[in-house]
């Protein structure tokens, strides 16, 4: 039995995913389930400078904005110093959720991705952005995938709930759900806001990895903020090239985990039969909560 992956089909939805065609990454070397060696040693110190400079680029900003638990799982990680080694992170992951971490050369299948969350496998992209890329990436790179989306898998709830996605979205495969389920995960996993005692925090990875949207989703007027609600989120587009015009907030990490929990079939069944939603729509009744100040 081959171990490398069949890449065909997955590569001919390629120019759907990037302007040049091409993907970012050395499949080269995958096996079959598009994992790969970190290979840490590799990494020059040119790219551990630019890990650094990052990195202190959102520490700087995340104090006041970030949700509690990412910023104490981000400062127990203590990987400010450089890009970090999978294998010593997936040691402490494994005695905290049971989650561990996973190489690969950038974006995989969908149902690779689903299949790896479902084992409690976080996939982490091994390359890391060009100079030139330092504001802006097209594709996720490890830092996107490390800071933004790894100290949250430190808290058990979140950790939970990820797992519970990654099977919801094997059987999405099956029932033609795809489509809304990536909305929830962009939505939520990606670009979500959580409630707190002081006020908005953000918890989406695709923020907290981001220079400018950290202040722009919290304090500007122009987005929406609507309270979380499962299927107006699967009914919600979204932009991949601009800030967000809408997030949907939740109240805590067990409204996210308890809210998708119940199986999804009536609710694709429902929108296959209505019109996606506008990314800047608010809805009547609906609840538009005011930005930080």
């Amino acid at each position: 039995m081959s171990t490398t992956p069949n890449t065909d089909d997955f590569f001919a939805t390629v120019a759907t995913k990037s302007d040049s065609g091409a993907l970012r990454g050395d499949y080269s070397g995958a096996d079959a389930n598009y994992v790969v060696p970190q290979h840490w040693e590799r990494y020059t110190e040119e790219q551990h400078a630019r890990w650094r400079r990052l990195y202190e680029r959102q520490a700087r900003l995340i104090p006041g904005r970030a949700c509690d638990v990412f910023i104490d799982s981000l400062k127990a990680l203590d990987v400010s110093q450089g890009i970090p080694r999978f294998d010593r992170t997936s040691e402490a992951l494994q005695r905290a959720t049971g989650w561990q971490l996973v190489a690969v050369p950038g974006l995989v299948p969908d149902h690779t991705f689903f299949e790896h969350l479902a084992n409690r496998r976080f996939p982490v992209t091994v390359w890391l952005r060009e100079e030139h890329e330092f504001d802006y990436i097209v594709e996720p790179d490890v830092f996107h995938d490390f800071f933004g989306h790894v100290p949250l898998l430190f808290n058990p709830v979140f950790a939970n709930h990820l797992q519970e996605y990654g099977r919801g979205g094997l059987k999405a495969l099956k029932l033609d759900g795809l489509a809304y389920l990536a909305r929830l995960y962009w939505y939520t996993i990606e670009f979500g806001l959580v409630q707190s005692e002081q006020g908005l925090r953000i918890y989406g990875a695709g923020i907290l990895s981001s220079a400018g949207e950290v202040e722009y989703c919290l304090t500007s007027d122009q987005p929406r903020r609507i309270p979380f609600e499962v299927e107006r989120v699967m009914r919600t587009l979204y932009k991949i090239d601009s800030y967000q015009e809408t997030y949907f907030v939740i109240r805590d990490f067990e409204q996210l985990f308890s809210d998708t929990a119940p199986d999804f079939t009536p609710i694709y069944e429902r929108l296959n039969a209505v019109e996606p939603l506008p990314a800047d729509s608010l809805l009547d009744g609906e609840t538009n909560l005011p930005p930080l100040r």
